[in-house]
């Protein structure tokens, strides 16, 4: 197959003709932002909705990477198509749809029913609030309807990014262990469905009781979804098959309660916020550049005019 057209209609098409290439390259757009990134946004948000997004996160180590494979394996076993990206705001952007050291991942990388993608913040204005979501929508108007998010660690950025899933699932071993401590109140706010991964090492039942005490303290109304908890051994895949009934159950109950419509209709607010935050943001570094901007600033290291009254000036043209 000959090289995918640089043009991002061109390419869109490519890909809804199953262009995994071309794919790839349209993530590129939307990650790097830009007016290409948006006319990828564009081209691909009136045919997006039909698609389900499930988030995993949890502290490093708990075996995220390897349930998520484990759940590929269960889809496609199902007969679904599954696309996954990873999220990771350290690790360097290649542009390539392979997990970097995931390996077990790369099980799957050759079938054509599944596709892999690594997400990272360098290069997007906006960051992974941003890309992240618009990566996603770009998946959904491609064709996959189940849209696996997997985040590398517990960080402000990851958390957020997972609890933006239609379902999110929070990953722990057992003992959860004192890394995990500080993480624990985000956590358990975003959670849909909590997984006790490695359940063949001994603490399981101690880590039921700890997230079951945690959960009667949130006090849920009685109307409302209280997390499921699942033990699995993801590297032999015990409890998988239990996992993916509990997603199905959340999203039975998400449809049913308008849950689900009413978290989607604010992850677009919010998603709209960060647009226009980082909007701003891009052109505040332009505004702060120039002959003018160094004398204001030279005025105000001289203590000769104060940071808001240079701000001010800077401004002006913008808001007037």
């Amino acid at each position: 197959m000959g090289r995918a057209p640089a043009d991002p209609a061109a390419l869109f098409a490519a890909a809804r003709e199953g262009d995994r290439a071309a794919t790839a390259r349209l993530l590129s757009l939307v990650e790097r932002g830009g007016p290409e990134g948006r006319s990828v946004g564009r081209l691909a948000h009136p045919l997006s909705g039909s698609g389900y997004t499930v988030g995993l996160t949890g502290a490093p180590g708990a075996g995220k990477s390897t349930l998520t494979s484990a759940l590929i394996g269960h889809l496609r076993g199902l007969d679904l198509e599954v696309a996954v990206l990873a999220i990771d705001p350290s690790s360097p952007f290649t542009g390539g749809a392979i997990l970097g050291d995931r390996v077990r991942m790369q099980d799957h990388a050759n079938d054509p029913g599944v596709f892999i993608r690594s997400m990272a913040t360098r290069g997007h204005l906006g960051g992974l609030s941003v890309a992240a979501p618009e990566a996603v929508r770009l998946l959904d108007a491609l064709g996959r309807r189940w849209i696996l998010v997997e985040t590398v660690g517990v960080g402000q950025v990851e958390v957020e990014v997972a609890g933006k899933a239609d379902t999110t699932v929070v990953v722990v071993n057992p003992g959860w262990g004192d890394s995990v401590q500080a993480n624990k109140a985000g956590l358990m706010e975003i959670a849909d469905v909590f997984v006790i991964n490695k359940a063949d090492r001994s603490g399981v039942e101690e880590t039921r009781r700890d997230l079951e005490q945690m959960l009667d303290l949130s006090e849920l109304p009685n109307d409302a979804w209280r997390p499921p908890i699942v033990a699995t051994v993801a590297s032999t895949g015990e409890g998988v098959a239990d996992l993916w009934d509990a997603v199905g159950h959340h999203r039975d109950f998400a449809e049913g309660s308008g849950v689900l419509a009413e978290r989607r209709q604010f992850r677009l607010r919010e998603e709209m916020r960060e647009i226009v935050a980082a909007r701003l943001r891009e052109r505040a570094r332009q505004v702060c550049t120039g002959e003018r901007w160094d004398e204001l600033t030279e005025e105000v290291l001289d203590r000769r005019v104060d940071p808001w009254t240079a701000a001010d000036e800077m401004l002006a043209p913008i808001e007037a």
